[in-house]
């Protein structure tokens, strides 16, 4: 393996062997773990536009724009007119919520695994790390 002290090096590493751990676990649910964060985002914020929800998510417009067409093709999503023409409001579809409800119980297994890996106070730790370099 390539040593490097370069953080950003680590952090990407990590970042895809974790997001492959939770992809794995989402597998059997038609999601991976991106497009469910955005279904738990969607769920969370209920109704937000597009710009609110790219900012929850630390996401560009564009980025989050492709993420959704995916998702508004298999009927997860609903894009709606919001207050004004400029401004779309992103629905939570009855069939995105069931997805999620579905997905969930296999996500909090990853998670635990993950928890379990790092042990509970190694975890805060991480999550004040990254919330502090985000």
């Amino acid at each position: 393996m390539l040593t490097s002290e370069c953080i950003c090096t680590h952090l990407r590493r990590a970042a895809r062997g974790v997001s492959r751990h939770y992809d794995e676990a989402l597998a059997g649910f038609g999601i991976n773990v991106a497009q469910f964060s955005l279904l738990r985002h969607l769920q969370r914020l209920d109704r937000p536009s597009i710009t609110t929800l790219a900012e929850a998510m630390g996401l560009e417009r564009s980025t989050l724009g492709r993420n959704l067409r995916v998702l508004e093709a298999e009927g997860l999503v609903a894009l709606a007119d919001g207050d004004d023409q400029r401004n779309r409001m992103v629905l939570l579809t009855e069939a995105g919520a069931a997805r999620l409800q579905a997905a969930h119980p296999a996500w909090e297994r990853a998670q635990s695994m993950l928890v379990e890996q790092l042990g509970d106070g190694q975890r805060d730790e991480l999550v004040r790390l990254l919330e502090r370099l985000a």
